[in-house]
């Protein structure tokens, strides 16, 4: 199983999934009242209200008619936006990850945002972008 983030925004994501030779397109939709999961255009999850909607959801590719088999995948999202002053403003992260680990991620749910540095040479560097010290 493949995955790439092909659009990112605000308020949506479009993930591109291939599954053998078989390509689908996982999409979440945030809307005023209700976010949605879109598996090639079908509705498959949703998570209604103002606040505490659901950001984890559980999907299957590739299941029989009787719901056995299949690859288990769990969608995370971030919906929170970026510390970001530009007009096209991001959520802070998504990931798609199965049982051997990430297939895809972006922002604060990529794995290796969530590494802490080491020293505090690292620290500066990873949030202030400066060099510390030789």
């Amino acid at each position: 199983m493949q995955a790439e983030i092909v659009r990112l925004g605000l308020h949506h994501v479009d993930i591109k999934v291939v599954v053998g030779d078989d390509m689908h397109v996982l999409q979440w939709r945030r809307n005023l009242l209700w976010d949605e999961v879109l598996l090639n255009g079908k509705r498959q999850a949703h998570s209604g209200g103002f606040g505490g909607r659901e950001k984890v959801y559980g999907l299957v590719f590739g299941a029989d008619e009787v719901g056995q088999g299949g690859k288990h995948v769990m969608l995370l999202v971030d919906p929170r936006t970026e510390d970001s002053w530009s007009t096209n403003s991001r959520m802070s992260g998504v990931r798609l990850e199965a049982k051997d680990g990430p297939i895809v991620s972006y922002g604060t749910l990529d794995p290796q945002s969530l590494e802490k540095p080491a020293t505090f040479a690292d620290w500066m560097k990873k949030n202030m972008g400066m060099e510390w010290g030789s």
